[in-house]
């Protein structure tokens, strides 16, 4: 009972780790080509509120920070819903075959 037990855990960990894989390899990915697209999108709002708030010193070194937040953003999203899809869609199959 126990090895098979320990055999069920070992396949869940290499399915675990590949889902967790694959959502990173997307996640960068869609980070590649979304988080230049979000930032051209947003940076001139970004530029204003910042050259309203803290003067025009502050507004390339918030457009630059604000391309890093981009990334960020646009990287944990993906893989956080990659990873969802992946577990829901991989748990679906599986109980169909159950």
């Amino acid at each position: 009972m126990m090895r098979n037990q320990n055999h069920a855990q070992a396949g869940q960990n290499i399915f675990m780790s590949s889902v967790v894989g694959l959502a990173n390899t997307v996640a960068v990915i869609v980070t590649f080509f979304g988080a230049p697209e979000l930032w051209r999108r947003t940076v001139g709002y970004v530029r204003e509120v910042t050259y309203q708030m803290n003067g025009p010193a502050w507004v390339d070194i918030a457009s630059i920070a604000w391309f890093g937040i981009c990334i960020f953003l646009v990287f944990f999203i993906s893989r956080a819903s990659v990873g969802t899809a992946l577990i829901f869609g991989g748990l679906a199959i599986v109980t169909r075959f159950m």
